[in-house]
């Protein structure tokens, strides 16, 4: 079984607009840009999967972010523990916080090496997220 990182956050407006193509696992760290401004990254050898959908978010990377490098593969490890888990915090409590925001755990093992490409995507997930939907999940959020 595959172990999974998932990022969804979906406005409900796009559930019904959206469509996602599924593409073959590649044997290296590697973007696949697919339809719908869904990002998904695999790798079958370390058996993990990046699935992040949200409109606006491929666009808002290739616009805003930092350029790969920009950060250290240590700085964004701990960037991304902190942030997910104040993010699956909140999934544990829809009474507080919009299930439409924060519908799924985060499976992030910071024991494991995911890569620079994998922790990349997920901070400037996040640094998006945080921006787009005015949240705030730990300390200074860049406004890029």
């Amino acid at each position: 079984m595959k172990n999974s990182i998932y990022i969804l956050a979906i406005i409900l407006v796009s559930l019904f607009s959206c469509k996602t193509s599924k593409p073959a696992f590649s044997k290296t760290d590697k973007t696949i840009p697919t339809q719908s401004d869904t990002v998904r990254i695999a790798n079958d050898e370390l058996q993990y999967e990046v699935i992040i959908i949200d409109p606006g978010f491929s666009t808002w990377l290739n616009s805003r972010a930092y350029p790969r490098g920009y950060h250290s593969q240590s700085y964004l490890e701990n960037k991304n523990q902190l942030y997910v888990s104040e993010w699956n915090s909140r999934v544990l409590q829809p009474q507080r916080y919009d299930r439409n925001l924060y519908g799924m755990s985060i499976s992030y093992d910071s024991n494991i090496n995911y890569g620079y490409e994998v922790n990349y995507l997920i901070y400037n997930y996040m640094i998006y997220f945080q921006n787009t939907y005015k949240q705030k999940l730990f300390g200074y959020v860049p406004s890029r």
